[in-house]
């Protein structure tokens, strides 16, 4: 018998305050020790392993006191386990005002133009009246109270099933105000409550811009000319956000705000973008907007796939917008002078293309198309712009698998999560993804595994790798962990997540099939920004069959025949997936 813990790891704080899990081994097989942490009794699995979920102390250090006995007097081993809990501010005892340094928000360096401005947000004594104090005659600016409910924690709010954890009180001590743009240097913001005044420093940079002067960027995220990324800068709606656009490189526009390592980008009057500022490579000064006409387009029908060839005055931002049977270009910054649309011969595949100018510099072509959206792709050639549409594979709904090209991603490695009994995430997935592509093989599939050893493959090599070898589909293969502070006792279950649209179907079915060969409870679909599901070539969604951190779970994973019911949930998830595509 030895006690192990596996997490959490003492090189890093738990970011959780009230109650958080430990898990790891007493030893393999067994399954007969009795253990208790801080006095609380935990269920140990048949192989040794456990999972524990244990209140926390209000404090900046926990001690975990771990005791494990076997049989009555005969084997006892107890240990202290001490981890690290990151601390939120706490107001010094006897203090009547004081002001949380570390609720500043934002603080960075800021530059918009006049005219615009920025939301502030703090945290300070209850019932302070809260100003921000400039130098000079630049004057102040008063907060007023946050009244809005108080926000979960993003793991909660991101994982927890339980809604009720969502339902926050107010929180008396967060204040709010409007700073408009201007030059600011470390202003001091005061708390005053009645004579007694807390000052600080808010470390805070922000500039004002020209806006007669709009500064004109093209964007580079390979600068280094490395060609080892995907040549996308994405755009973000929000500084720091998730991902909204992709911009390819090359594309121009104009930067008109930066916010720390963000810059915004002015699409259109009414359409901005943050991207990373290191993809940001600034043009002579006096070049002009990008902007002018969209000419006729044409559309040219291939064996494979049809090209929408859209020409255009230089490589302006756009954005190709995905429903059930259509794909919407959306391109910025320019104004419509599209007199013809040419066909290019008729193709039972296309029902009809349109164009409409929703906005004077906004202007949007859509392809109707007969069928579902498979995939498509986008490239510059010259100055046009080149919308490459995948037909449809033809399915035989017989035998639905066979002739297909089937890609599987085993998540991992770099990273990956271990479970309670050492099992490391890349190990189980790529055991699944073998299993996975023997039975895919057997009905007739072509199967391709974006890795098959330990050896770390970064994320654009995989799904480059599927889209190369023209992929009818793309299913990335990993088990499941709870960031700290959620219960892993009531959220684990299976989930699949997609990207676009046109994966909602691939991802429903696997849901069902790995839930049906699992019998774990089913936590559903969820649209997730992952990158081994944004390549828009083909359908793909990466599946979470199994909780890693849960100790039944991670045994299915270490037996061959729960890395065989992962499998054949998989498998059954894509077969029910191709028979749905050829109805």
């Amino acid at each position: 018998m030895h006690i192990t813990i596996v997490y959490p790891d003492t090189a890093e704080p738990i970011q959780a305050q009230d109650s958080s899990f430990l898990f790891g081994s007493v030893g393999r097989g067994r399954g007969d020790v009795a253990l208790s942490i801080n006095g609380f009794p935990v269920h140990v699995a048949p192989n040794g392993s456990w999972l524990a979920w244990i209140p926390l102390p209000n404090d900046s250090l926990a001690h975990f006191q771990i005791v494990a006995r076997a049989g009555i007097g005969v084997e006892q081993q107890d240990t202290t386990f001490v981890a690290r809990i990151a601390q939120p501010y706490r107001p010094p005892p006897g203090v009547s005002v004081w002001i949380d340094t570390t609720s500043f928000t934002p603080t960075d360096t800021l530059a918009f133009p006049a005219g615009e401005g920025v939301r502030l947000s703090v945290r300070a004594a209850p019932g302070a009246r809260v100003r921000l104090r400039m130098e000079g005659t630049k004057g102040e600016v008063w907060f007023v109270p946050d009244t809005l409910p108080g926000e979960p924690a993003w793991g909660v709010r991101a994982f927890g099933t339980d809604t009720s954890a969502y339902r926050l009180p107010p929180a008396a001590d967060r204040y709010v105000a409007w700073l408009p743009a201007t030059s600011l240097c470390d202003a001091i913001v005061e708390a005053i409550v009645g004579t007694d005044t807390a000052r600080a420093i808010w470390p805070l940079v922000l500039d004002t811009l020209d806006r007669a002067r709009p500064s004109v960027v093209v964007l580079n995220d390979d600068t280094a000319h490395t060609g080892k990324t995907d040549s996308l800068t994405v755009g973000k709606a929000v500084p720091y956000g998730t991902y909204n656009w992709f911009f390819p490189l090359g594309t121009t526009s104009v930067a008109t705000a930066r916010w720390g390592s963000q810059t915004r980008l002015q699409l259109s009057r009414g359409a901005i973008a943050w991207v990373n500022t290191a993809d940001v490579v600034p043009l002579a000064p006096g070049t002009p907007p990008p902007g002018g006409i969209v000419g006729s387009v044409r559309l040219i029908a291939g064996p494979r796939s049809l090209v929408l060839r859209v020409p255009l005055p230089t490589h302006v931002p756009y954005k190709v917008e995905e429903d059930e049977k259509s794909l919407t270009l959306r391109l910025y910054g320019v104004a419509s002078d599209v007199n013809w649309m040419q066909y290019g011969g008729t193709d039972p595949y296309v029902t009809r293309l349109t164009y409409a100018q929703p906005a004077s510099d906004e202007v949007t072509i859509m392809v109707a198309l007969a069928g579902r959206v498979w995939g498509y792709r986008t490239r510059w050639s010259g100055r046009d712009l080149l919308l490459e549409i995948r037909r449809p594979p033809v399915i035989d709904p017989r035998r639905p698998l066979a002739r297909r090209t089937i890609v599987l991603d085993p998540g991992h490695p770099p990273l990956g999560s271990k479970g309670p009994a050492g099992l490391w995430e890349p190990v189980a997935t790529l055991a699944v993804a073998q299993q996975a592509k023997t039975l895919l093989e057997r009905a007739g599939a072509t199967v391709l595994l974006t890795r098959t050893d330990s050896t770390p493959v970064e994320l654009f090599p995989r799904t480059r790798f599927a889209e190369e070898h023209d992929a009818d589909v793309l299913v990335s293969i990993h088990a499941n962990a709870l960031p700290d502070g959620v219960n892993p006792f009531v959220n684990n279950g299976t989930s699949v997540y997609y990207f676009h649209p046109r994966s909602v179907a691939l991802a429903r079915a696997l849901d069902r099939g790995l839930v049906g060969e699992l019998g774990i409870r089913d936590l559903g679909m969820g649209r997730g920004d992952y990158a081994l599901v944004r390549n828009p070539w083909m359908p793909s969604a990466l599946t979470e069959g199994l909780f890693m951190m849960i100790p039944e779970q991670e045994a299915m994973l270490l037996s061959p025949e729960g890395r065989l019911r992962y499998a054949r949930g998989v498998v059954r998830g894509i077969e029910d997936f191709f028979r749905e595509m050829a109805r």
